[in-house]
């Protein structure tokens, strides 16, 4: 009979764990995150896929005069998402952010994943703050008239962070490597 009532106690609780993640996936917050959580995976994955020694590589052939190396662009895109984590918390991004270049101390490859991480970590708090309430209302203190509600900071971000991962893709191609979620 323990074993019974043990079995029946971990079903339950799987079930409201499930119960919970579902309510989540429906709010405002959770479909956010739903969204930021498949951007992060495809970014890190091709993060992680380009070696150490070629995230200085950009293009060369063809018009690239001036274009991000690849490491740029994931500090560029990481920049980003802890900018627009920032305004959707109604807090005042660095200038690195705000500028989109991240830190000039971020430079190898560890730096630059972790730096990334982060702010996909920073872009998940935000999300979490979103609700049904508050996505459509005006942050305050923030200047741009035609984009200036949580969920348009929110939709930024992983439409930002999708345009690059699409770079990102070809500048791995052009090195020889195809990023593990293009082989699915």
């Amino acid at each position: 009979m323990k074993a019974a009532n043990g079995i029946l106690f971990y079903l339950l609780l799987g079930l409201g764990t499930q119960v919970a993640v579902a309510q989540n996936s429906f709010s405002a917050g959770g479909a956010l995150d739903f969204w930021i959580s498949n951007t992060e995976k495809e970014i890190m994955s091709a993060a992680e896929a380009m070696p150490e020694e070629k995230y200085s590589f950009r293009p060369a052939a063809g018009e690239f005069t001036g274009v991000r190396t690849f490491g740029e662009q994931i500090k560029h895109l990481a920049a980003n998402n802890y900018r627009m984590a920032a305004y959707i918390l109604g807090q005042e991004p660095s200038p690195d952010q705000e500028h989109e270049t991240g830190p000039t101390s971020v430079q190898t490859k560890a730096q630059i994943v972790d730096y990334a991480k982060g702010s996909f970590a920073a872009l998940h708090r935000a999300a979490g703050s979103i609700n049904d309430k508050n996505m459509l209302e005006p942050v305050l203190g923030h200047t741009y008239p035609r984009q200036n509600t949580r969920l348009q900071f929110a939709v930024d971000a992983v439409a930002h962070s999708n345009d690059h991962y699409g770079q990102m893709v070809e500048y791995l191609r052009m090195n020889g490597l195809i990023p593990s979620e293009s082989r699915k």
